[in-house]
């Protein structure tokens, strides 16, 4: 009779060993999906605030119009800032596509001539949403500047 090369004891370790790589490779794959959800709903918030930090901008009031020998400049406001970061965020639907979207503090012009905007919002990673089940706060700054240019 032929006797098999492994001794009783050591059935069904190999399974177990398989097993335990599955799980980690799964264990991987999951966080890394989870990583690259909140990267590229980070990234669609920082697309919406440029755009609105473009259109901010573009909200200039003329100054140094009064002397000759001035060239006019944009001036911008910190209200006026944010009450068109507020209207482009509506006309381009950006609260149906992000969860507690916010415009943040830091919104505004600290130098009259720069429109600095900040969105806030949270991502909800895919897999992992049981584990975080309020989601991951993600936040997304932009700034642009009108230039007057003959």
């Amino acid at each position: 009779m032929l006797r098999s090369r492994t001794t009783d004891g050591e059935d069904g370790h190999l399974m177990v060993l398989t097993i335990g790589y599955v799980v980690i490779a799964l264990l991987l794959a999951t966080v890394v999906a989870a990583a690259s959800a909140i990267y590229i709903e980070h990234k669609k918030l920082l697309s919406m605030a440029d755009g609105a930090s473009v259109a901010a901008a573009d909200s200039y009031a003329l100054g140094h119009v009064d002397t000759g020998t001035e060239t006019p400049s944009a001036v911008l406001n910190s209200e006026r800032v944010r009450g068109v970061t507020e209207s482009y965020l509506s006309h381009n639907g950006a609260h149906s596509r992000f969860d507690q979207l916010a415009v943040a503090r830091g919104t505004g012009s600290p130098d009259s001539t720069t429109a600095e905007v900040v969105l806030s919002a949270v991502a909800h990673p895919p897999v992992v949403s049981f584990l975080l089940p309020d989601g991951v706060p993600i936040e997304a700054r932009s700034t642009a500047r009108s230039r007057l240019t003959r």
